[in-house]
């Protein structure tokens, strides 16, 4: 099996069904664009030539066999462009939708439950990084400077020492001159603070829906972007709380 389907196979997609959508994605990828999920439908009688639908960093794209799987149709929808999405658990597979800013409502069924839900957390992520950005990289390490950049002792003229006169010092009588300002890094702090405290008090995760869940883990998110936890604990919890979802 090629190694660039292996990646796609996690929650038992047709090995048959992605073979033939991602040959056919290597032509339609825009520039920087990266597939991050692909989901298959698993009808429970017939499910010979199966639709898709394809989640990248850029769209949604629907891919629908036609002409007994000899061709395919592809429609996709850039994240810019979609409104909001949904899941819908039904007793056999689930069923991911769409709507659109231009008032469309496009739907796939007999989703496999747990394909579903991580098509619906990746376009979650999508459309948060589009409405906020993309989260801000930690600061690279201090570079010690190198030695060719370094000043030789040599080229540094002697300068005479100036004359520092003394000056009277006074008595401070009102504590309030001697208060230190307020330094920002602390009310971020208290703000990474807040949020870890919002985090911990919510309720246990089985008793949460999956847009509480969702908040949970843009909460986590923030944590991890402001360095109160470390990027093994972040996957942790948020393998946990996609577990639920």
């Amino acid at each position: 099996m090629k190694d660039s389907i292996k990646k796609f196979l996690n929650e038992e997609q047709d090995p048959k069904a992605i073979e033939k959508i991602t040959s056919k994605l290597n032509d339609l990828l825009m520039k920087g664009e990266e597939v991050g999920y692909i989901g298959v439908q698993k009808k429970p009688a017939i499910n010979v030539f199966p639709d898709s639908i394809v989640a990248s960093n850029k769209r949604l794209i629907l891919c629908r066999p036609k002409n007994l799987g000899l061709s395919m149709d592809f429609t996709d929808y850039t994240w810019d462009d979609i409104e909001s999405v949904f899941v819908k658990e039904n007793i056999l597979g689930s069923e991911f939708s769409f709507t659109t800013k231009t008032d469309l409502a496009i739907s796939i069924d007999y989703i496999p439950k747990t394909q579903a839900r991580k098509l619906y957390t990746y376009s979650k992520e999508q459309l948060d990084i589009l409405k906020n950005g993309a989260p801000v990289p930690l600061a690279a390490p201090f570079d010690e400077p190198k030695v060719e950049d370094e000043i030789k002792v040599a080229e540094i003229p002697a300068v005479e020492p100036e004359q520092i006169e003394e000056v009277a010092t006074e008595e401070v009588t009102d504590f309030a001159e001697i208060m230190p300002i307020a330094q920002p890094e602390f009310a971020a702090t208290s703000l990474a603070a807040n949020i870890q405290a919002e985090t911990n008090k919510d309720r246990p995760l089985n008793e949460m829906s999956s847009e509480e869940l969702f908040v949970k883990l843009q909460n986590y998110k923030k944590l991890l972007d402001n360095g109160l936890i470390m990027q093994g604990e972040y996957d942790n919890l948020k393998k946990e709380i996609l577990g639920y979802m």
